[in-house]
């Protein structure tokens, strides 16, 4: 695949997290593809295979209360690296989380292999979902 493949292949990842479309997610992402998540916060860390992320993508919804919204503003590709650069927003009990953020995702043989979060705030970030 090439970098308009990889761009697209992005795209249609964030497409179907906005829908909560989780089966197509899963055929994104290499079955022992890694998301890494900065900070510090319950949500931090690493998580390994498929079935780990999609676990993820999951509790978002959850302790977004299913509202968090996710904003695409640009996708940069490349033949074996694409950045997405987004904006967040959510609210739930009380709290609201409303930034910038970026992830660099590794592409090979038409999959997501591996992605990194970064964000403009990631002390924010982590107190909105602990």
């Amino acid at each position: 695949m090439g970098t308009q493949e990889n761009v697209e292949l992005v795209r249609r990842g964030y497409e179907a997290f906005s829908a909560g479309d989780m089966a197509t997610l899963g055929e994104m992402f290499a079955e022992d593809a890694v998301w890494h998540v900065a900070g510090d916060g319950v949500l931090s860390g690493k998580k390994e295979g498929r079935d780990a992320i999609l676990a993820y993508f999951g509790e978002l919804g959850t302790r977004s209360g299913g509202n968090l919204k996710v904003t695409v503003e640009e996708i940069i590709g490349g033949e074996t690296n694409t950045v997405a650069v987004q904006h967040n927003r959510a609210e739930t009990g009380g709290r609201s989380l409303d930034q910038d953020g970026a992830i660099a995702f590794r592409v090979a043989d038409g999959k997501i292999t591996e992605a990194r979060e970064f964000f403009q705030d990631t002390a924010k970030g982590d107190a909105f979902w602990g």
